[in-house]
């Protein structure tokens, strides 16, 4: 299966590298060179992945990650330039999938875009699953989820830990353990990457995420689903 890749970066010399390294590998590629152009191509194109640069002229990497998140869950690893820990968890927020920090060893990017890759494709089933839990309905097939009946806009990453956690119900789950079953290899980010995705989790899903009922806190441990 050939997939397609959206590159929006506006460094021709590594434009240039990562398409040429990427087709090499099978990879059909689409390039943008700044955020407009990316949001073009975006939407009359598409694709199976995106990798975005932080800092782009017109529109910035994570506004594009923003309103792309918006339509689409397609999977987006940020690509930033910037070391700070806040550029990275802010990639994150946004609802990027992964970042990785320039310069990077385009052998540790090509392993994260197949992990990705992977990853979706294998969490879906041929049949659709529809799982019912507490005032939760989770369709594993369309990757939905409603509470109550209505509807919950959860990015991937967001389902992936929603599904895990609630259907193992009180089983808590060190966020180490969470980076490598949810990101499916070993991850060399930040272990706080895991926080803030539980955090956008229950800004969603609970009614007040200050004080929440399905995803809890074990301290100095992990997270756990308390079912009802």
């Amino acid at each position: 299966m050939s997939y397609k890749l959206l590159i929006v970066d506006d460094e021709p010399l590594m434009v240039k590298g990562l398409k040429y390294s990427l087709e090499q590998d099978g990879y059909e590629t689409v390039v943008a060179s700044d955020g407009e152009e990316a949001l073009d191509k975006f939407k009359s194109d598409r694709f199976d992945l995106i990798l975005l640069d932080l800092m782009l002229p017109k529109i910035d990497g994570l506004e594009v990650c923003q309103r792309i998140r918006e339509k689409s869950q397609t999977p987006i690893i940020m690509l930033t330039a910037k070391g700070e820990d806040i550029s990275k968890i802010l990639g994150l927020e946004y609802g990027a999938d992964d970042y990785l920090t320039k310069p990077f060893n385009i052998l540790e990017l090509k392993a994260r875009i197949k992990a990705v890759l992977r990853r979706i494709q294998s969490s879906e089933p041929a049949v659709e699953r529809v799982i019912n839990i507490d005032d939760f309905t989770l369709n594993t097939l369309g990757r939905k989820v409603s509470i109550r009946g209505i509807d919950i806009n959860l990015t991937a990453k967001e389902f992936d830990l929603l599904l895990l956690l609630a259907a193992n119900p009180g089983k808590v789950y060190s966020r180490e353990e969470l980076l490598e079953i949810i990101w499916g290899y070993e991850y060399f980010g930040d272990l706080r990457t895991v926080d803030v995705h539980v955090r956008r989790l229950r800004e969603k899903i609970e009614k007040n995420s200050s004080h929440p009922e399905y995803i809890l806190t074990k301290w100095g441990v992990g997270y756990y689903f308390r079912s009802k």
